[in-house]
């Protein structure tokens, strides 16, 4: 099962100030206020869009994503100031990554990663 949001990390995300993407790599940098900087793969973003079709529509109905290693991002999107869609080439162009989002799930990478490798290796499928 992956980790839920926390109101606690959403309340104290700092400004993100820079949204960088490298395309050949399948990476995302970010970098905010206080310095801190991330790099996401398009992977791990993908498995966790914030969209029904990954989350499902209620607790406890999170859809496993497989297959998603080599999967990378086509476009991005600004929703308002609050937030970015991410257009993948496997065609999943859904979900709103708050900004708070995007920084639980830079903050929390170890955490969800490893839930993500552990569900994976339950239902027998590889990434």
């Amino acid at each position: 099962m992956m980790p839920e949001n926390s109101d606690h990390v959403k309340q104290s995300a700092p400004q993100i100030v820079e949204i960088a993407l490298d395309r050949a790599a399948r990476r995302l940098r970010l970098r905010y206020e206080n310095a801190q900087e991330f790099s996401l793969s398009a992977e791990y973003l993908r498995i966790n869009s914030p969209s029904a079709e990954v989350r499902g529509h209620g607790p406890g109905q999170h859809i496993l994503q497989v297959g998603k290693s080599q999967v990378g991002i086509s476009a991005i999107h600004p929703v308002g100031r609050y937030a970015v869609l991410f257009e993948f080439d496997d065609g999943h162009k859904t979900g709103i990554y708050s900004f708070p989002y995007l920084y639980e799930l830079a903050t929390q990478f170890e955490t969800r990663w490893q839930a993500y490798l552990d569900a994976l290796s339950g239902a027998g499928a590889t990434r």
